[in-house]
């Protein structure tokens, strides 16, 4: 098939795209300007602007199928998070529409169907608009909501092996309790194969987890002892300064800490993966392989 990814230079985008080429797919790769010319057969999109269908049409002459693998974890100036998440996306999915595309893969997030959060917000208002056009029978489609994806490349990923070569580990209470389900990025490009595969059964919401959920201390600790290091020290840093360090990383918008982060990071992050081992054939990597089988690739 061709297959048009939206978002091709992303760590998520990256990984399906590499997968899509050895299944033998033709990947047509979308990527922002300032990636232009990083790779062949590539469209640029402009996710802040591109929000109508007129925008996004001649992009699909000849495309089969649509991956949109695009996300912020937080809103710029350049990067909207309502036009990258919601404005952009629900374009595309008319777009897609008027253009009789087979498939769509919407790859969103756990837990977006209950969290206010920005992020949640917009990647969900994305999902509903494309399952209304599925409703009235306009779109097939598949929406992927992946735990924290985890793998080389990944800048959450970086985040906690960097968190798991501490000696001592500080973080709010509430993140240290959370329950979260970690998935590898090579499960969920298998899971994106899969749903291209002869049948293009319209699957849904999907979620994407990993084999076991576990706390996030205590998955951070066995990151920390795949990579040979004694156990870390581990302590709940006082929701004074825990609400202060959020308040702060608010005012630099470079920086991946803020108080959406640490409300996301908060939150239970787990599921059934039965759906999900059932599309890839398979038990899904688990958080105790991670390092050996995602990272150290």
């Amino acid at each position: 098939m061709k297959v048009l990814v939206c978002g091709a230079k992303g760590f998520i985008g990256e990984n399906i795209s590499r997968a899509l080429k050895q299944a033998g797919h033709e990947v047509i790769a979308g990527i922002s300007a300032r990636h232009a010319g990083a790779l062949p057969n590539s469209v640029v999109v402009d996710y802040a602007k591109d929000t109508t269908p007129q925008a996004w049409l001649p992009r699909l002459d000849n495309v089969d199928a649509v991956i949109n693998a695009v996300g912020v974890l937080r809103t710029s100036r350049n990067r909207p998070i309502d036009a990258v998440h919601q404005h952009a996306p629900i374009a595309l999915w008319d777009a897609c529409a008027l253009a009789n595309i087979k498939k769509v893969i919407q790859i969103s997030a756990l837990g977006s169907e209950t969290s206010e959060t920005q992020y949640a917000r917009t990647k969900r208002a994305a999902d509903h608009y494309l399952m209304g056009l599925a409703d009235s029978g306009k779109i097939n489609h598949t929406i992927l909501r992946p735990s924290i994806v985890f793998g080389k490349g990944g800048a959450s990923s970086g985040l906690f092996m960097n968190l798991a070569r501490l000696p001592l580990l500080l973080l709010p209470k509430p993140v240290l309790h959370a329950r979260v389900q970690p998935v590898s990025v090579l499960n969920l490009a298998e899971a994106v194969v899969a749903l291209l595969g002869p049948a293009l059964v319209q699957q849904g919401i999907i979620s994407c987890t990993g084999a076991e959920p576990v706390l996030m201390s205590d998955f951070i600790a066995s990151l920390r002892q795949q990579c040979g290091k004694n156990p870390a020290r581990v302590l709940p840093l006082p929701d004074s300064l825990s609400i202060l360090s959020a308040r702060l990383g608010d005012l630099a918008p470079g920086i991946p800490w803020c108080t959406e982060t640490m409300t996301m990071l908060a939150t239970n992050n787990e599921d059934s993966c039965a759906d999900f081992e059932a599309l890839i054939g398979h038990t899904p990597m688990h958080y105790g392989e991670l390092v050996s089988k995602a990272w150290n690739i």
